[in-house]
Parts: C-alpha cells; structure tokens; sequence
C-alpha cells in the first residue's frame, strides 16, 4: 500500500488516546509517531501547518507524493471530522 497514516501524538494525551482508539474501532492503520521519539519530523509538520495541537495527521502517498498534513482547531474541529478526513483519503 502506497498510503500512509501518520498520528503525531503525545503520552498522557487523553485526546490522542480517545483519536487512537476510534482509528482502531473503524479498523484503519496508522503508525502511532510519538512527539517526543519523531521530533525532528513533528517539528516538520509543526512549521508546515504553523500548528502544534496534537493529535495530529500525516496522510503520505508514497505513489503520487500527495501528501497532506491536518491540525486540529486549524483543518479539523472534533476527532469525528479527523477520522473522516483519514477515510476520505484512505478512499481515494
């Protein structure tokens, strides 16, 4: 698969855990980057989206180098709307 789901989280965070935990209830893969151990690529997606609010996604499309990059309070509001953005890609 040439898609990726990347979730930008942090330990404690009970929102990344709650996000997390309706990925996996819908069944879509993801790789888990915890802030602390993937810093310099946080800090990457922090001066792209000039947001720091995690959960954070990072959808990579290895095959068409489309990738995208969503912050909450800046691309989506509720955790609802992040997962639907990730199955809107994942669909694509």
């Amino acid at each position: 698969m040439s898609k990726h789901v990347i979730i930008f989280s942090m330990k404690g965070c009970p929102h990344c855990h709650e996000f997390k935990e309706m990925l996996n209830n819908e069944n879509i893969e993801y790789i888990d980057a915890d802030i602390e151990d993937h810093s310099d690529e946080y800090e990457m997606f922090v001066q792209i989206t000039e947001n720091d609010f995690v959960p954070a996604i990072m959808l990579v499309d290895e095959e068409n180098s489309n990738n995208k990059f969503y912050a909450p309070d800046r691309d989506f509001e509720d955790l609802e709307q992040g997962v639907e953005l990730i199955k809107k890609y994942i669909q694509e």
